[in-house]
């Protein structure tokens, strides 16, 4: 981390990492109105594994595989998943630099408040888990198992969780931004009238 954030008080990368935050985004909308609406086509409403933040059990990952049926299945793991499989290292890069270009704009950034630019790294190897997992059952179903199911609902919970602690930092954060950017506007507007003596 101490690497990370001395490469980029020594870079402006302010450029390099507004273009990985479009490359995420356009990958993940992708996924939103492409290749997850594909598969769902064939799961009669019930949603995916990847989009159930508060995680599943056996029963469900059965009721889910057997709805969508081979057909469902194959596109899942041909479509989806290939797809899913280039994001998390995107998503875990862009949002590590991005919470790192912040923190240094509030002057947290050698403070343990670094720490928190691991959330999307953890974010996005819980996603490669979940994505192995997924692929793991796709491939045995119907022989799906309490372990695999188990162990994969778990990580997609440390994904979903880690990645909702990532938003509400950076949430908190842009509010300190825009609180240091009102008091500097308006402490500079004061020392202009002061200075021109109105």
């Amino acid at each position: 981390m101490r690497r990370l954030t001395k490469f980029i008080e020594s870079k402006n990368l302010g450029k390099i990492i507004l273009g990985l935050f479009i490359l995420t985004n356009i990958i993940y909308i992708y996924m939103l109105v492409v290749t997850i609406p594909k598969t769902m086509e064939f799961s009669n409403r019930m949603k995916l594994l990847d989009m159930l933040p508060t995680g599943y059990n056996k029963d469900y990952v059965n009721e889910l595989f057997r709805t969508l049926g081979e057909t469902g299945r194959g596109i899942y793991l041909t479509n989806q998943i290939p797809v899913d499989m280039i994001y998390p290292i995107l998503f875990g890069l862009t949002y590590s630099l991005l919470l790192v270009y912040f923190l240094k704009k509030i002057n947290k950034l050698k403070s343990p408040f670094t720490y928190l630019c691991m959330l999307p790294i953890i974010a996005g190897i819980s996603d490669y888990l979940e994505n192995i997992g997924i692929i793991t059952m796709l491939n045995s179903y119907p022989d799906l198992t309490e372990t695999t199911v188990n162990a994969t609902n778990a990580f997609s919970i440390i994904k979903s969780t880690s990645t909702s602690l990532l938003f509400i930092t950076l949430i908190v954060i842009l509010i300190i931004l825009g609180i240091k950017f009102v008091k500097r506007n308006k402490t500079s507007n004061n020392s202009t009238n002061h200075y021109t003596g109105t």
